[in-house]
């Protein structure tokens, strides 16, 4: 490709003119701030170099709040390009570029950190370890995924952003229907960012399987980390299958192969099949852990134990075995043929079996519980109802004779939001207000939240219950423009709104971070809302050993057993022992940089620099490999010095160094 340096930069657009300014202003401040403040040696030693399974779960959550203002910037100027007909504020180009984005940085760069990060912090805490069994790994896991989420990001200013939809379907998404670089950066960032999930994966399977405290039985583990487990493993089934579905994309547009271009003897309908056993237990991946969330939560604020605890775990299996069997009811429309849309279609329908056996039993966890309306159990209850919509139209979409209907409206975008939004960013926001104190030992502000949690609801189905009257009315999804003529301008107008509201309440779930961080209590107990599972019988925020001894679990919620029968967790000199702890490491953040200049180079396709580039990546395996360093030990002293600060706090958990 003859891409010249003076045409890599985007000009002319103004929006785009906008966000460089802003890009670079924004560094300006970030790099003044921290040289004024002298802060670059704490940004070295606390973050960019941290194995703390806590810290690397923070900057995933961090992440996750900036690709969502992202994500949600690219949601609102769909929403005003529509807004009334044949309106002129994006061109048809641009429009495909930002609904291409807003999907891919949602779902991959958005949902997944959020989750990942809130699985990293809690998961080895409710098992009783003192971190995830390859710490290190584990930065190379956020960092990789960092790497490819900042050099996806970067397109729509450099170079261009891919325009081919987050499917990214062929041909379209071959180089004669796309030449420019914007579907190369899908296929490259998303390979990085791919590989450091993948990772993950294995991290947290080992992690659960091979670290969990004495007694702790796996038909003793919290829900949150059941999901977890199954998660993972669907993580390591699937994402291979996107791994290699990349590769050929990336062989396809930068070496010429055809793997997937009809004419040449391959296959456009061999990506839509790879893509899709990845693309559907993608969407369990990102909901499991969810429902794991919405369990601990749901339990916690009714005072009760999680009702049928084993169907549950089952159910989880179930969906998690399932998903793999679903993915040819996304093309329907596709000439598979009717015994095969028959089978998919039975198999879509039974799926929902399963999950509807989570809802019932959450809604017994309810029952005759002594509910507590704190932010967090709202998100929870405001799930329940959501999320049976997008599942029962699910259903209606499981119909192959009637997805002719469905497919390619705006019913099927309702459909996809009502189950992805619900069930997932309700539960990240019902995690964050729960677990917050556990993180930063402060409470995110309940009033707050409390509009938070409103607006966001109420924007939520003004915006996207029109989108289903839409689709039965014909209007079809990726289209950037109507005519006044078929009837939508009114409809669409209320979306619009809708948007704009729910953009209100995650500006207020900001500010609430804001206000929060400058102004709430820093004398919040270790264990603020009386809760079930071990990470609350750590300090707030947690000590960077997790367990100066580790517990000893007798039945599910062994933490709330403990508190009832008044055990003290008395920890007495002669127990003490010092404990190893994994040292820092600035390689996995050198490594995430030398992939990411890799892949900018092969974006643009320019081979050379890139195998230049990539001698950096055998460079630091080789580093890695001739690593001898075996981390440190806390002291006794250490570690008597801490435990007797926190475990002093008023209202904290009556434990008492002996």
């Amino acid at each position: 490709m003859d891409i010249k340096w003076n045409e890599i930069l985007i000009t002319g657009d103004p929006l785009i003119l906008g966000s460089q300014i802003a890009i670079v202003l924004t560094l300006i401040a970030i790099v003044g701030g921290l040289t004024y403040f002298k802060k670059w040696g704490w940004l070295w030693r606390e973050w960019l170099t941290t194995v703390d399974h806590k810290k690397i779960g923070i900057m995933y959550i961090l992440s996750g709040v900036l690709m969502f203002f992202r994500g949600g910037i690219d949601g609102l100027l769909m929403k005003a390009q529509t807004a009334r007909p044949e309106m002129n504020f994006l061109d048809a180009q641009h429009y495909n570029e930002i609904f291409t984005t807003h999907g891919v940085i949602m779902i991959l760069f958005m949902a997944m950190p959020f989750l990942i990060g809130l699985m990293n912090v809690i998961v080895p805490l409710q098992i009783g370890a003192r971190d995830v069994a390859f710490p290190q790994l584990n930065a190379l896991s956020f960092w990789l995924f960092f790497s490819g989420a900042m050099l996806f990001n970067i397109s729509f200013v450099v170079g261009g952003s891919p325009d081919a939809g987050w499917t990214s379907y062929f041909p379209l998404a071959g180089k004669e229907f796309s030449p420019g670089v914007g579907n190369n950066y899908y296929a490259i960032a998303l390979q990085i960012a791919g590989l450091g999930t993948l990772m993950t994966g294995i991290n947290f399977i080992v992690t659960i399987l091979k670290m969990r405290t004495k007694g702790m039985t796996l038909m003793k583990m919290p829900m949150f980390t059941w999901t977890t487990l199954i998660t993972s493993i669907i993580i390591v089934a699937a994402f291979p299958i996107f791994t290699v579905a990349l590769a050929l994309m990336t062989f396809d547009r930068l070496y010429g192969t055809h793997f997937f271009t009809l004419s040449s003897g391959g296959s456009d309908m061999l990506w839509a099949n790879l893509f899709w056993l990845w693309g559907h237990p993608e969407v369990y991946i990102v909901i499991l852990p969810a429902f794991g969330i919405f369990s601990e939560v749901i339990a916690t604020f009714s005072r009760k134990s999680l009702y049928g605890y084993k169907s549950m775990v089952i159910s989880i299996v179930g969906i998690a075995f399932l998903s793999m069997l679903v993915w040819v009811h996304h093309f329907f429309t596709m000439d598979a043929g009717p015994a095969v849309n028959s089978v998919f279609s039975i198999t879509t329908m039974l799926i929902a079996v399963p999950t509807g056996v989570k809802i019932f039993n959450w809604l017994f966890t309810m029952r005759k519980g002594r509910i507590k309306l704190t932010t967090a159990m709202l998100w929870a209850l405001g799930f329940i109802p959501n999320f049976v919509i997008g599942g029962v139209t699910g259903v209606m979409l499981a119909m192959a004779a009637a997805d002719y209907q469905y497919h390619n409206t705006l019913f099927l975008v309702a459909h996809f939001h009502y189950v992805l939004i619900p069930g997932v960013v309700f539960a990240v926001f019902a995690g964050l207000y729960y677990w917050w104190p556990k993180m930063f030992g402060f409470m995110l502000n309940e009033k707050l939240g409390k509009y938070h949690f409103w607006l966001f609801v109420i924007g939520f189905n003004i915006t996207f219950m029109p989108m289903f009257f839409l689709g039965l009315q014909g209007a079809v999804r990726r289209a950037y423009t109507y005519s006044a003529e078929s009837g939508f301008a009114p409809l669409f107008l209320v979306s619009a709104i809708g948007s704009i509201i729910l953009a209100l309440g995650f500006a207020v779930f900001c500010y609430n971070i804001y206000w929060s961080f400058r102004y709430a209590k820093r004398n919040v107990s270790s264990d603020p809302w009386d809760a079930r599972t071990l990470e609350w019988a750590t300090a707030s925020p947690v000590q960077f050993y997790n367990f100066a001894t580790l517990p000893e679990v007798k039945e599910i919620d062994a933490f709330w057993h403990m508190k009832k029968r008044g055990e003290d967790f008395i920890l007495k000199e002669e127990e003490l022992e010092d404990i190893h702890m994994p040292s820092n490491s600035g390689l996995p953040f050198y490594m995430a940089v030398v992939f990411g200049i890799t892949g900018f180079f092969l974006v643009f396709e320019w081979h050379i620099a890139a195998a230049v580039a990539a001698i950096g990546i055998v460079i630091g395996l080789i580093i890695r490999s001739f690593d001898y360093n075996d981390g440190y030990h806390v002291t006794v002293q250490e570690i008597k010095n801490i435990e007797s600060k926190w475990r002093k706090v008023e209202g904290g958990v009556k434990h008492r160094v002996g």
